[in-house]
């Protein structure tokens, strides 16, 4: 089939090189004429598409990347990958618009067009399907076919990839459900059909506010515990080994990626404006985590204060890590970048190293975590404190506990010390 995949991010670029190597012929339609020109070239700026499995693509003729809305004529299957953030603390679906506006005038009858960006219930229905049918004169279930088909991508999970994924599958009729379940049959493994569009919405924005819920509960209890003198994280491992009604989470800086900050957000937002009533728990899960950048930097300068008396002003600190999670380039809404900034702001003058995040694309400066012989003439010695917020593999949190004065583990990964504080 010809397929169309509007968005080349990290949720569209694995779905289009997946859907070209299993032998369809994929479009990849990106507005960014820099990204498209990257592809174009076989240089992968998703860290879960190799540059290899790029070219391999390109070379066989089955995938093209373009920002030409032409390109996308004659499409038996459009997908729409495109961002869903927040503005203002309210859900942004220009992106979808706009991407319906540009597909609307290629749908011909029999085609079919799925939505994958997390968004509110209602939206394929009342937002996504009147622009296909104005801008293309044909009626949804009818004559061309929609469907929604949350994304699950997992950046920098090796062992959950798109292909192994289940992969929840919904249509506007039982016609639309069977062409949408017939193309995603051959990129992914296993296919779970939903009764409609809007629980397929639903289950997407609730697994995100489950884990959101989740983490919140945990990092509340990081600080009563801490009050109370128990050590949460020895806490939890005892209730994990309950085998039957209990599922482990762990505290943190906060929450950040492409999902947990926003998606319940959406869900909240849409109950609250469409019917008046207020998701009480996403909204107090939303401010524990939110606030929870706050708190490391409380917990730090009570340290610097009691260790050392010392003020945060002034300070040298040396942050590790400055994306969301280990093993990824990923910054987008990450905690660590606000626990750096709040910590600049109060005059700490603050290092950052992470092995993912080039400078070029931060605010941060880096030296590398390495040994006095480096030639940087910095040492993990040199600095007043470490925080510790994203245990990339790449730290040696050995020789760290060894040589720094002072650690703030927000991660829970270094064994307790005497100079070694968790979260």
């Amino acid at each position: 089939m010809h397929i169309c995949v509007l968005g080349q991010g990290y949720v569209g670029l694995p779905l289009a090189v997946r859907a070209a190597e299993v032998g369809h012929t994929v479009t990849g339609y990106e507005p960014d004429r820099a990204r498209c020109e990257a592809l174009a070239a076989g240089s992968s700026y998703v860290e879960d598409i190799g540059d290899d499995r790029l070219r391999a693509v390109l070379g066989s003729d089955t995938y093209y990347a373009t920002s030409d809305p032409q390109d996308l004529k004659g499409f038996d299957v459009a997908v729409i990958t495109v961002p869903t953030p927040l503005t203002d603390r309210a859900p942004d679906l220009s992106c979808v618009r706009e991407a319906g506006r540009v597909l609307a005038e290629w749908v011909e009858p029999g085609a079919t067009v799925v939505l994958e960006s997390t968004t509110h219930p209602g939206t394929t229905r009342d937002v996504l399907i009147p622009l296909l049918e104005e801008g293309s004169g044909l009626v949804a279930g009818r004559d061309f076919h929609v469907g929604f088909s949350p994304e699950r991508i997992d950046p920098g999970n090796a062992d959950w990839r798109l292909e192994n994924t289940p992969k929840i599958v919904a249509g506007l009729t039982e016609g639309c459900l069977e062409r949408v379940k017939a193309f995603y049959d051959t990129v992914t493994d296993v296919t779970v059909p939903a009764s409609g569009l809007e629980e397929a919405e639903l289950a997407k924005v609730f697994e995100n506010t489950y884990r959101h819920v989740n983490i919140a509960l945990v990092n509340e209890l990081s600080r009563m515990a801490h009050t109370l003198g128990v050590d949460v994280w020895h806490t939890l491992e005892l209730a994990a080994t309950k085998p039957f009604g209990f599922t482990k989470f762990l505290p943190g800086p906060g929450v950040g990626g492409h999902c947990l900050p926003i998606d319940p957000v959406y869900l909240s937002h849409h109950v609250k404006a469409r019917h008046g009533q207020t998701f009480r728990l996403i909204e107090l899960a939303q401010d524990i985590n939110e606030s929870q950048p706050d708190y490391v930097v409380r917990r730090l300068q009570d340290a610097l204060s009691r260790r050392f008396r010392r003020s945060v002003h002034g300070a040298r600190v040396l942050a590790l890590g400055a994306t969301y999670k280990p093993g990824t380039s990923d910054a987008r809404q990450s905690p660590a970048v606000e626990v750096i900034d709040r910590l600049r702001q109060m005059g700490a003058d603050v290092t950052v190293v992470d092995p993912y995040l080039p400078v070029a694309e931060s605010s941060c400066r880096e030296i590398p975590f390495a040994t006095p012989e480096d030639g940087t003439g910095a040492r993990v010695a040199d600095f007043d404190a470490v925080v510790l917020l994203t245990p990339h593999a790449e730290f040696d949190l050995v020789r760290l506990a060894a040589e720094a004065a002072y650690v703030l583990d927000t991660r829970g990964v270094m064994a307790a010390a005497p100079l070694v504080e968790r979260l």
